[in-house]
């Protein structure tokens, strides 16, 4: 299986299944010296786990990161970085009656045919347990870029949208509540939205914002390689991804010119910012900020038509511990995968100086 690796410098492979006995990676290109906040690593994969709230799924994982090498008295020596996450709370029999049934809107059907079989055991390789190590290679690049400051939140459930502009957020309130919507009211309404759907035994989609600071300028490189491409490259690789925008995004289809263009001042910075931080591929200097929507969960506790091996329409129903929106749980994944591409980039910037 190709595809597992991602980053030209500074290089994340993963490995690992769902239900095996663990997930990890291999973190290549991380320069030597950088001094590592352990407790800020796993703190990261705190927020990403599951089980921690009521709005989540119940897996109940530590997701404890064990690191076996690239790292010498808590600092990085410069070789490989090697990890592992182990799998602890498996229930493979809640996948049993799928064994020979391809799910709705699910990898299995492509799976199979692809490779002519298929872990069953919560998706194997395509669940989205595997983001779980991309977390921790993204906080490892979040010390390496520790100036840059990057903050994702929930900014939509269903329809119910988070529409003040970020500058008026405080990113500190964040992680204040389970939803992680920095605006309290808003994120009552949510919480009540995802118990609401749960019940009713669906799924429901939604958004999360992420804004980027600090962010030097001449990041990204022009024609195929533009910073704005890998970030959208880096945000549809997550598990559920089914869009991304940044700055005007698609709203600026519906500008005129003298409408979207960003005037300058005379230090350089601009006096708007629908460029999103993003000119002709590269930093300009100006915050980057970016939306990225999330499909519903395709696994409903509700009956539904599914295709079986041998080619017949059957009735299904979901079992398993699954999310009822994974927005929450997907806002460190959304910043892990930024940093992974900032630290990148910040790598190859370096070069030119």
């Amino acid at each position: 299986m190709a595809g597992n690796s991602f980053g030209k410098l500074f290089k994340l492979t993963t490995f690992g299944e769902s239900h095996g006995i663990a997930i990890g990676g291999i973190i290549d290109g991380c320069p030597a010296g950088l001094e590592l906040d352990f407790e800020a690593i796993q703190n990261e994969l705190n927020r990403r786990k599951p089980g921690q709230s009521e709005i989540v799924t119940q897996r109940k994982e530590p997701d404890t990161v064990e690191f076996l090498s690239g790292i010498f008295e808590g600092k990085t020596t410069g070789t490989p970085i090697g990890f592992t996450i182990h799998n602890t709370n498996q229930k493979s029999k809640d996948y049993s009656h799928i064994k020979d049934v391809y799910r709705p809107s699910h990898a299995d059907y492509t799976y199979q045919k692809k490779y002519g079989l298929r872990d069953y055991r919560g998706g194997g390789r395509s669940s989205a347990r595997e983001t779980a190590s991309r977390v921790v290679a993204g906080a490892i690049a979040k010390q390496l870029i520790n100036s840059i400051k990057i903050n994702a939140f929930t900014s939509s459930v269903g329809d119910i949208f988070l529409d003040k502009p970020y500058q008026e957020l405080d990113f500190t309130k964040t992680e204040a509540n389970t939803v992680r919507c920095p605006d309290d009211e808003l994120a009552n309404k949510m919480i009540d939205k995802i118990k609401e759907i749960r019940k009713q035994g669906e799924t429901i989609g939604g958004t999360v914002t992420c804004v980027i600071q600090n962010v030097p300028i001449g990041l990204g490189e022009p024609v195929f390689d533009k910073l704005h491409a890998e970030l959208g490259k880096a945000m549809l690789s997550i598990n559920a991804v089914k869009g991304f925008e940044y700055g005007s995004g698609f709203c600026g289809a519906m500008m005129k010119g003298s409408e979207h263009n960003d005037l300058f001042n005379e230090d350089g910075s601009t006096k708007t910012n629908l460029s999103g931080g993003i000119q002709g591929g590269i930093s300009n200097g100006m915050d980057i900020y970016f939306r990225v929507a999330f499909k519903p969960v395709a696994t409903i506790i509700q009956k539904q038509d599914a295709l079986d091996a041998s080619g017949a329409i059957v009735e299904m129903q979901g079992k398993g511990r699954h999310d009822p929106c994974v927005v929450p749980r997907a806002v460190p994944i959304v910043e892990a995968m930024a940093a992974l591409v900032i630290a990148d980039y910040y790598l190859q910037n370096k070069i030119y100086q």
